[in-house]
């Protein structure tokens, strides 16, 4: 009797993943990364401080500040979505919901002008809340795809992918932009256009994920109370997550420096550097690139040498790279200086996310990419604002906000020295097994 052949699988994924599961997972970071890429980075943030706000001494603030109320709000929701996402085996569900908010506020940001401040404030906080939300429940895939030591290849995958989506997506901004202004329009029409090409795209691409990515987890008895009970619980045995909590410490020093990066490097490029808005774009093209292949080239360089070792060599390039920029007074150095930011800004994002699937307890990966999203949300309401304040209170010196900012990496890198990748397995493992005991224990 002949057997059929058996499918050969990844030696990165589970026994029960296919290469066209990841590829659903995947495309979730090629559909989101538009709305990062073009909203937060490269254009809107530009837009909103020299249009909507008028170029006011308080602008630039006003737009972290607007971030940080939003990333608040996912702060304080984002444990208990992830424990409820784990009791009901609702991610995909709640992913669907968080894609449609982000889509349908991403495209009222249409209608940002100067008479419409607020309403575009409110718009903003939404867009970025409802996406932060989804990022944390796509990420919490990752452990039911990718095998630990293939965590960082499978993560890195995805940022790569998501880095060719934002590019995707600003290049088809970009040349409805070249036929705006050889038409004769202004930024005032071009930007709220590209709102709508923004949310279409991401709205599209998103498809794949919301089809075909399979929800594996199997639902639990329980409710939204029960979901409170399960963050407390975890917020009580910390102590027995210690390589878990100090990477967490230092993922908030480091990512609150990448997501002032994020969200000011196109206001620094116009204000300090003179950059055009069309230069501005390519700047943020050519740093897409280099991310992506940073991204792609670190998850395998990761899972070789090991996680801690990797993340820490990143962020002492991150370190060298926000020097070069401070230095810069030409065109050249900033150039360069973006460039290789590039390379460490997707290998850091897709590093950390990789260390965090390894140090998460397989049962309780929602809940503990939950908390994952939370640090790196409050990083984000810690960094930006202060950048916005050393800018207010030094009259517009964006270079020496710049350089403050490289004190995060450090911190985060002497941090990151405590952590042990292997320790912090072995713990994760240790409450999953107990975790199926207490299971067992009580049918």
């Amino acid at each position: 009797m002949n057997l059929p052949a058996r499918r050969p699988s990844l030696p990165a994924l589970h026994e029960a993943s296919r290469p066209r599961d990841v590829w659903a997972w995947a495309m979730y970071d090629f559909a989101n990364s538009g709305y990062t890429t073009v909203v937060i980075t490269a254009l809107f943030n530009a837009y909103f401080v020299a249009v909507v706000a008028g170029g006011a001494p308080w602008a630039t603030l006003a737009w972290t500040l607007t971030l940080s109320v939003s990333f608040f709000a996912v702060l304080v929701t984002a444990p208990v979505i992830g424990a409820y996402a784990d009791r009901h085996a609702a991610k995909k569900k709640l992913l669907v919901i968080t894609t449609a908010g982000c889509v349908l506020f991403t495209a009222l940001l249409y209608f940002g002008r100067p008479e419409t401040l607020w309403l575009t404030v409110v718009f903003i906080a939404l867009s970025n809340f409802f996406f932060s939300t989804g990022e944390n429940l796509i990420s919490a895939f990752l452990p039911e795809l990718a095998r630990s030591r293939g965590m960082g290849r499978v993560s890195g995958w995805g940022w790569g992918l998501g880095y060719v989506g934002g590019l995707f997506t600003l290049g088809a901004c970009l040349a409805y932009i070249t036929w705006a202004e050889g038409a004769g329009l202004g930024a005032q029409h071009y930007v709220p256009a590209c709102m709508l090409i923004t949310a279409a795209i991401f709205a599209l691409a998103s498809l794949p994920t919301l089809l075909w990515l399979p929800e594996r987890a199997l639902p639990q008895e329980g409710n939204l109370r029960d979901a409170y009970r399960e963050v407390a619980r975890t917020l009580r045995e910390s102590a027995s997550f210690p390589d878990f909590r100090r990477f967490l410490i230092a993922y908030l020093c480091f990512q609150a420096g990448v997501h002032t990066v994020i969200v000011l490097a196109a206001v620094y490029a116009t204000q300090e550097m003179g950059f055009t808005t069309r230069e501005t774009l390519l700047l943020i093209v050519v740093v897409n690139i280099t991310a992506a292949a940073g991204a792609l080239f670190f998850g395998h360089f990761q899972d070789r040498v090991g996680e801690v070792r990797a993340l820490a060599f990143t962020l002492a390039g991150w370190i060298i790279s926000l020097l070069l920029a401070w230095a810069a007074t030409g065109p050249g150095m900033f150039w360069a200086a973006a460039s290789l930011l590039g390379l460490c800004m997707g290998s850091s994002q897709a590093g950390s996310r990789a260390l965090a699937g390894v140090l998460t307890p397989p049962s309780r990966r929602a809940e503990f990419f939950g908390f994952w999203g939370l640090t790196m949300k409050l990083s984000a309401m810690l960094g930006p604002p202060l950048y916005g304040v050393m800018v207010w209170a030094t009259s517009s010196n964006h270079r020496v906000a710049l350089l403050a900012n490289s004190v995060f990496f450090v911190l985060g890198l002497m941090l990151l020295a405590g952590v042990r990748a292997g320790r912090g397995r072995r713990a994760a493992m240790r409450a999953e097994r107990m975790d199926q005991r207490l299971k067992v224990s009580s049918i």
